[in-house]
């Protein structure tokens, strides 16, 4: 299935051609082409969906980690300010 999915859509061959080739009917194979190049899109675009989401959390993550440390200067400088 996915040989003859991936030959149609490189297109060296009809899907005729195919269908005579591997004894299936055209539809099918028509059918198998389109549910390939949908897959694929949905692969990609999931992965580039994955990768945005991981950057968001750390980004999230490091502003969070900068608001803390930016605290924690402040109280330091509060403190040493006192003592001298």
């Amino acid at each position: 299935m996915t040989k003859i999915a991936l030959e149609a859509t490189r297109g060296q061959k009809t899907i005729n051609q195919l269908a005579s080739d591997y004894g299936v009917h055209p539809t099918q194979i028509s059918h198998w082409k389109r549910q390939l190049q949908e897959g694929v899109q949905e692969i990609f675009s999931s992965k580039r969906q994955k990768q945005d989401k991981e950057d968001e959390e750390l980004k999230a993550t490091l502003y969070q980690e900068i608001g803390q440390l930016k605290v924690e200067l402040d109280w330091l400088k509060r403190k040493t300010a006192l003592w001298s």
